[in-house]
């Protein structure tokens, strides 16, 4: 247990949290991640082959210990390393660009594919023969690490390289829900045509895009062992590792789905405070109106608490070192709480309170969104049920196409 201790100490003294008093307990019986399915299963996938880890501060065992440290024990010739957003160890603010470096405990190159380069070049991938992901999704559309494996996927194809993604479990279970994307509002947060909160894997996410951009690489998927869809991640017994410097508990990434959408307003998502999309504020918010609004809305399986905190730098760009008012979400029934529906609640409520204080940025929006259809609704005066319920023919159509791709029970 010593090296997951290590491990998330070092990230905490990066990002500023507080590490935990104890280990996570060990995992349950049989629930193994992808690194431990292939070196103990599957090693003839890389075994005399030289590999380029795409990776960061979540790829670990199911004791901690870093996906680097394990396959040099096991002999693999690892050539270099590719690190996402956020960067190798996981401590760079959203959105910032980070540079390439080397590795100091291993000498290796860590190429950075969120930056300059958003895939790999040619000059990144010489000598390289197999190349490796290992990335902890965060289970919302908005997530980057389909776009950074898609990327990878696309430039492995052009050399004839093939790409073992390592998975794991998707954090907040296999419940779907959100608006589908319209493809023609592509980008980096938000790649091809599945919901908000797709319910699925890194892995299976791969295999989809793989299809939706006849991708022509040789892609294997080494699976979860042991996880089916309906286990959130604190029941897989694995080690919580936050996948990003803004995400650092499994209450955060249940909020994440709908929190996010307010990045796109004038209101803070927490960046830069103690509770990171757990919280919403402005100085100039009432929280006794919206407090009262969201008690009459009774939505399922969430509560609302008024609070007060101050972003600090750097945080989201909004408001730093201002004392804010806020309200802060508290998930009291997973099975029953839905985000996006949280979240478009809280949006026309607060459309209708402050019309002009909102502060659309609506190409922002919409790419969050994945197109203009939920703003556009939220503006016409539609109330949150129905936009929601309008949300469902999409969803059935997403459940069957996203089938032959499926990777575990449910």
């Amino acid at each position: 247990m010593i090296h997951w201790q290590l491990g998330l100490i070092v990230w905490c003294l990066a990002t500023g949290c507080t590490p935990a008093a104890s280990p996570p307990a060990p995992a349950r019986p049989g629930v193994r991640p992808g690194i431990e399915v292939l070196l103990s299963d599957s090693l003839s996938l890389v075994a005399g082959r030289r590999v380029g880890l795409v990776t960061n501060q979540s790829g670990v065992d199911s004791h901690g210990v870093s996906d680097v440290e394990r396959m040099r024990e096991a002999g693999i010739r690892l050539t270099a390393l590719f690190s996402p957003e956020h960067g190798f160890r996981g401590a760079a603010d959203p959105g910032e660009t980070v540079g390439s470096t080397i590795d100091s405990a291993t000498g290796l190159p860590i190429y950075s594919l969120y930056g300059r380069n958003s895939a790999p070049t040619d000059t990144m991938l010489a000598g390289v023969e197999v190349m490796v992901v290992d990335l902890q999704d965060a289970g919302a559309r908005y997530y980057t690490y389909l776009w950074t494996a898609t990327g990878v996927m696309r430039a492995a194809a052009r050399r004839g390289i093939p790409v073992i993604l390592l998975d794991r479990p998707n954090p907040v279970g296999g419940a779907v829900e959100g608006n589908i994307l319209d493809t023609a509002f592509a980008s980096p947060v938000g790649l091809i045509a599945v919901p908000i909160r797709h319910g699925l894997t890194l892995g299976e996410l791969a295999l989809l895009a793989r299809s939706d951009f006849g991708i022509s690489v040789n892609l294997t998927v080494v699976p979860v062992s042991g996880w089916n869809r309906s286990a959130a991640y604190d029941q897989t017994g694995l080690p919580f590792i936050p996948p990003s410097p803004n995400l650092r508990s499994l209450e955060a990434l249940y909020h994440y789905p709908g929190v996010c959408l307010f990045e796109a307003t004038a209101l803070s998502v927490g960046r830069g405070s103690d509770a990171p999309f757990e919280q919403i504020g402005a100085p100039w918010l009432d929280t006794t109106l919206v407090l009262a609004l969201l008690r009459k809305a009774k939505l399922p399986g969430v509560g609302f608490t008024s609070t007060t905190f101050t972003p600090r730098k750097p945080g989201d760009g909004k408001y730093a070192d201002t004392l804010l008012a806020g309200i802060r979400l508290h998930v009291t029934d997973r099975a029953a709480y839905s985000p996006t529906l949280t979240a478009v609640t809280l949006l026309t409520l607060l459309l209708r309170m402050e019309p002009s204080r909102l502060g659309w940025a609506d190409a922002r929006f919409d790419r969050l969104a994945g197109g203009s259809e939920l703003r556009r609704s939220i503006e016409a005066g539609e109330s949150a049920g129905a936009i929601v319920a309008g949300w469902q023919p999409g969803i059935q159509r997403y459940l069957e196409r996203r089938r032959p791709f499926l990777l575990y029970p449910p």
